[in-house]
């Protein structure tokens, strides 16, 4: 693509009539400049890319997008901001891909992955080839991906929805942070149905205050846009029974369906058993009633199987085929992921690292639980301190044997945040026990038959981050060799 074919969407901004220069590739990482690329400087946490613009250049890019002027070879384009900047110029480079797909974003603190999961095996069952984006892998149809944010910064979105397109991807299913909607990441992608899960305390140590969290996610809905398709209607759906819903609804134009439980909504779950092998209930809609019997367990998991029956719905897909889609979901990795190494005991694996999916998990095992409940529950370092202490408090609640470990420490001292934690703490009965191998296989140690063992934090992950470094480490594995070493 010719360089002032790009620049030409930068408007209002001064452009170059550089007609001559082709590109060949965008960048914004110099270590991946080559032969004709255009490097974006962007400035990042610990590096600026203004001062790396020499090295892209010696790479190989011909022209430089920038937010002051730098001497190099090439021509430079000053603009206000390059994040901004980059996010159209690779809408363009890439051709509009989210265009051509009909995309569907969720938003909420909890939820999101389990919900893209169902939302995309509903599509696939229906006949249609998907991609999805999120917080475990990114998928082009059967391949897979891996990913570094549940969100990916703007160009790696579009050349991704770019690669979706060209395999003949139809139905694009993405989980949006609301890192990503504050930074613009998603600037230039074409939502056709935004979901909203829930809304409770996370991300703190970013957003600062709830507010600020409730509004970046909102900014999903308010950029739906305000044009109704006859065609290719937009659609917002929504936790009904969810406070923060109130604010979505004012703040888009775009179709709502609701969902819930407790409050009045177009999709509503009543009726709920749950039991150790799955969930039914009884679903109320504008398209009629329905029994649902589900292998998901937990009223979390019903909030989840609405939102993804509510967002099908406005995809086009027929109820029954919906329903058939969600009764044969055996569950998503990391995500209440039962551990059976023919122990007596259950051992639960779950992806619950804030205070309200702790509380859910927790909840819904004590449904079922007749004897002790084991948590081993870490909070993560370089994140959100003030919900460690509820963190602690929700483990000391619900469970007979709390067990308090290591996260993923990153640059804190794995103490510190224990410490951290133990503020939270009531009654005598918790330990502390900061490796997390060692807390696994004590729980395990202590457990008796009929006992269940809920290890939070980290589910899917197959990591651990202690200081600089990076080590294997996944909680399913570490709990079976426990079982097998017994």
């Amino acid at each position: 693509m010719k360089l002032h074919t790009l620049l030409h969407a930068l408007q209002p901004y001064q452009t170059y009539n550089e007609d001559s220069i082709e590109i060949t590739s965008i960048e914004n990482d110099h270590r991946k400049a080559t032969e004709g690329s255009l490097f974006v400087c962007i400035k990042g946490y610990t590096v600026d890319g203004h001062d790396l613009a020499a090295e892209a250049v010696k790479a190989g890019a011909v022209a430089v997008i920038a937010e002051r002027e730098l001497t190099l070879s090439v021509p430079v384009i000053v603009v206000k901001n390059t994040k901004r900047a980059l996010s159209v110029l690779a809408d363009t480079f890439y051709e509009h891909p989210t265009h051509q797909l009909q995309l569907i974003g969720i938003t909420g603190t909890n939820g999101k992955t389990t919900t893209s999961h169902l939302i995309e095996k509903i599509i696939q069952d229906h006949g249609e080839k998907t991609g999805l984006i999120g917080t475990m892998y990114t998928k082009v149809g059967d391949e897979v991906y891996p990913t570094k944010n549940t969100t990916p910064e703007s160009l790696t979105l579009q050349k991704t929805f770019r690669q979706m397109v060209d395999a003949n991807v139809s139905a694009a299913v993405m989980e949006v942070s609301s890192h990503a909607l504050d930074e613009g990441r998603v600037h230039g992608c074409d939502f056709d149905i935004a979901v909203f899960t829930n809304l409770t305390q996370d991300h703190l140590d970013y957003h600062g205050t709830m507010e600020e969290y409730k509004r970046a996610k909102g900014l999903l809905f308010a950029q739906l846009g305000s044009r109704f398709q006859k065609n290719a209607p937009k659609y917002a759906v929504l936790n009904a029974d969810d406070a923060a819903a109130e604010q979505y609804i004012r703040s888009t134009s775009a179709h709502i369906f609701t969902y819930g439980i407790d409050r009045d909504a177009d999709f509503k779950a009543h009726s709920i058993s749950i039991k150790a092998g799955g969930t039914s209930f009884t679903l109320e809609s504008p398209l009629g009633n329905y029994n649902v019997n589900m292998k998901l367990i937990g009223k979390f998991s019903v909030y989840n199987v609405l939102a993804a029956i509510s967002t099908a719905v406005a995809a086009g897909i027929p109820i029954r085929s919906i329903l058939a889609s969600i009764e044969e979901v055996e569950g998503v990795s990391g995500r209440f992921e039962t551990v059976d190494a023919g122990q007596d005991f259950s051992v639960i694996v779950d992806y619950s690292h804030t205070p309200d999916s702790l509380e859910n998990a927790l909840q819904t095992i004590r449904e079922f639980a007749d004897k002790r409940i084991f948590t081993v529950v870490g909070c993560g370092g370089d994140r959100d301190r003030t919900k460690r202490p509820i963190m602690a408090q929700i483990s000391c609640s619900y469970s007979s044997d709390p067990i308090f470990t290591s996260d993923n420490p990153r640059s804190e001292d794995p103490h510190a945040i224990l410490a951290d934690m133990e503020a939270g703490a009531t009654g005598e009965n918790y330990k502390i026990i900061p490796d997390r191998r060692d807390a696994i296989q004590y729980a395990v140690r202590q457990a008796s038959a009929g006992d269940v063992i809920l290890i939070a934090g980290k589910g899917h992950e197959t990591y651990q981050q202690i200081g600089d470094k990076i080590f294997d480490f996944d909680d399913r594995i570490e709990a079976k060799k426990a079982i097998e070493e017994r």
